[in-house]
C-alpha cells in the first residue's frame, strides 16, 4: 500500500477501536478509560503498517511493530493499575457536569474518545511513513533512532516506576518526588514520551518522504509541553505540595539536566 492508502486503513481500524472504547466507557461510566486506550491506538496503526506495508519495507515496519509493542503496552498497563478502583479523572467528571449526563454519554464519543484517535493518527505519522517507505537512502540516522527510543522508554517506564514506589510509602504523604529521574526533570516520564517519539521519527526519516515522519514528534511535543502534558499539570500541583516552588528553582522543567544548587 501506498503511504495514503495505509493511513486510510489506519483510519478505519483506529476509528472502530475507539468507538469499542467509547461503548466500553458506558458501561463502566468512566470516559477516563481512554487515557489506558491511548497508547494502543498507535500499536493498532503499527499493526496495519506491519500487515499491509511496503515489501521493501519489511525489517524497519518489524522494528516498528516491535518498538510501539513494547511502549505501549507498558504504557496501557501502567496507566490502568494506577487508575484501577479510582474515581473517573477530574477533567471527565468536570466534562460531564459541563454537559450534562443527558447529553455527555454520546457527546464523550466526539469530544473524547473519536478525538484521542484523531490525535493518534496524526503522532502516527512516523509509523505509516517507515511502513510504506517503497525504498531508503540518503542520511539514515536509524540507529540513532533506537537509541533515543531507548532512552526514553528508560525514562518513561523508571519514572513511573519511582513515582509508584515514592507514593506507595505513607510517609511521603505530601511531599515532592525529587529522587533517581525525578531529581534531573521534574517530569521524566513527559521527556521519555517525547524521546519515544522523536526516536520514531529518526528510524523512518530515511524514506521518501521523510520529513512527513516528523510531524508526528512535533505534535507530540506540542501536545506534551503546551497543551495535556506538562503545562496542564503544574498549573495545580504547585498547590497541593508544599515544597513544590523549591522543586521548580532547582530543577529543569522538561529536559534532564543536574539539579541546581541552593
Amino acid at each position: 500500500m501506498t503511504f495514503w492508502e495505509l493511513t486510510g486503513t489506519a483510519a478505519l481500524w483506529v476509528l472502530a477501536f475507539t468507538t469499542a472504547g467509547w461503548l466500553l466507557s458506558l458501561v463502566v461510566k468512566k470516559a477516563s478509560i481512554v487515557d489506558s486506550l491511548w497508547s494502543l491506538c498507535f500499536l493498532v496503526v503499527a499493526l496495519v503498517g506491519y500487515l499491509d506495508g511496503n515489501a521493501a519495507a519489511l525489517e524497519r515496519r518489524t522494528l516498528l511493530l516491535g518498538l510501539v509493542a513494547i511502549w505501549a503496552i507498558r504504557l496501557s498497563l501502567h496507566i490502568t493499575v494506577r487508575n484501577w478502583g479510582e474515581p473517573e479523572d477530574y477533567r471527565y467528571q468536570e466534562f460531564r457536569r459541563k454537559y450534562g449526563p443527558e447529553r455527555y454519554w454520546w457527546f464523550s464519543l466526539f469530544q473524547v474518545f473519536w478525538l484521542q484517535g484523531l490525535l493518534a493518527l496524526l503522532v502516527s505519522a512516523p509509523l505509516l511513513v517507515g511502513a510504506a517507505a517503497p525504498a531508503w537512502g540518503g542520511f539514515d540516522p536509524f540507529w540513532l533512532g533506537v537509541a533515543l527510543w531507548l532512552v526514553g522508554v528508560v525514562f518513561e517506564a523508571g519514572g513511573d516506576w519511582q513515582l509508584l514506589r515514592f507514593k506507595a510509602d505513607p510517609a511521603n504523604a505530601g511531599k515532592v518526588m525529587d529522587r533517581g529521574f525525578w531529581r534531573y526533570t521534574r517530569h521524566p516520564n513527559y521527556f521519555g514520551d517525547f524521546a519515544v517519539w522523536w526516536g520514531y521519527g529518526l528510524i523512518a526519516l530515511a524514506a521518501p518522504w521523510g520529513w512527513l515522519a516528523l510531524l508526528g514528534p512535533v505534535l507530540m511535543s506540542v501536545l506534551l509541553l503546551r497543551v495535556s502534558g506538562v503545562a496542564m499539570l503544574e498549573k495545580t500541583i504547585g498547590s497541593r505540595r508544599p515544597g513544590y516552588a523549591e522543586y521548580v528553582r532547582r530543577t529543569s522543567a522538561f529536559f534532564p539536566r543536574p539539579p541546581k544548587k541552593a
